[in-house]
């Protein structure tokens, strides 16, 4: 009986205990429900963003903003410029690119060329020819490394027949289409007469693929090659850069002399050199 009480008096003293001790006022009711109530961020209009956006890229574009952006030379100032840039580096390279603006379905353009000083060895390509008959065995002789018909497509579906250059015959070209245009095309690589690479002599271009360098504009249809180096004489560089502009107009259909509305799907906009170290400028008197 005397443990009973005893146990009961401990159970009351720990109950008044307890009473004394604080709530935790965060966790009640009327706390949380406060909480609930918090405003959400005002939300920003779509052209409040783009606004806000476009201030940003301002001010990334003064912040990389070259000395000479906005500047325009002749080609020669232009040459002397970056030159004196170079000073230090004789055997730095130049590179030309031209910038120029795609129509609504237009392709990059793209092309072959050998300049008169190569600024470096040109590379050695490998030739895929679909062809038969005498064009196949010219197509051999000229240095093809892969020559065949229909018995290719497969090989080059699997990726087993490997080539950067891929020439056909009007013949084959319309057999082949059907299974390796959606595979050659994104490539580039499809045979197609505006590319000038459906030929009924084969053996004729690649003799004079050899000793040529292919240059080809990226999806936004800016072009870039090397055009020389540093420590070349400034009328070799001159060549160079001429003869590789006149190869782009010919190649998007703006050959010298060509009026300006005859094909204006891809039209060029801007012609910049630059160097290794040095900035790229604007080019007025070649364009």
């Amino acid at each position: 009986m005397l443990s009973i009480c005893r146990q009961a008096s401990a159970r009351h003293v720990f109950r008044s205990d307890t009473s004394l001790f604080p709530r935790f006022i965060s966790t009640t009711a009327p706390a949380m429900a406060r909480k609930r109530q918090v405003k959400p961020p005002p939300s920003i209009s779509k052209k409040k963003l783009q606004a806000k956006e476009r201030r940003r890229e301002i001010k990334r574009a003064l912040k990389t903003q070259s000395l000479y952006e906005n500047e325009k030379m002749t080609l020669l100032d232009a040459i002397r410029t970056l030159r004196a840039v170079e000073i230090a580096h004789p055997n730095a390279t130049y590179e030309l690119v031209i910038k120029t603006m795609l129509g609504r379905g237009s392709v990059p353009p793209r092309g072959r060329i050998s300049l008169p000083f190569a600024p470096k060895p040109a590379k050695d390509d490998r030739i895929l020819v679909f062809a038969d008959g005498r064009a196949a065995d010219a197509a051999r002789s000229a240095g093809a490394d892969i020559v065949g018909g229909m018995d290719l497509v497969d090989g080059v579906i699997s990726g087993r027949h490997q080539a950067n250059v891929i020439l056909a015959t009007p013949a084959l070209v319309k057999l082949i289409a059907p299974r390796l245009g959606r595979i050659l095309g994104p490539r580039g690589l499809m045979p197609t007469e505006r590319r000038g690479t459906v030929l009924e002599d084969p053996a004729t271009y690649i003799r004079k693929l050899k000793g040529s360098n292919q240059w080809a504009g990226d999806k936004a249809g800016t072009i870039r090659t090397p055009i020389g180096k540093v420590n070349f004489p400034e009328e070799n560089l001159l060549k160079n850069v001429r003869f590789f502009i006149d190869s782009v107009k010919k190649a998007i259909g703006r050959p010298e002399g060509e009026k300006s509305g005859a094909r204006p799907t891809v039209t060029i906009s801007r012609i910049v050199l630059s160097s290794q170290q040095g900035p790229g400028i604007t080019i007025s008197d070649v364009a």
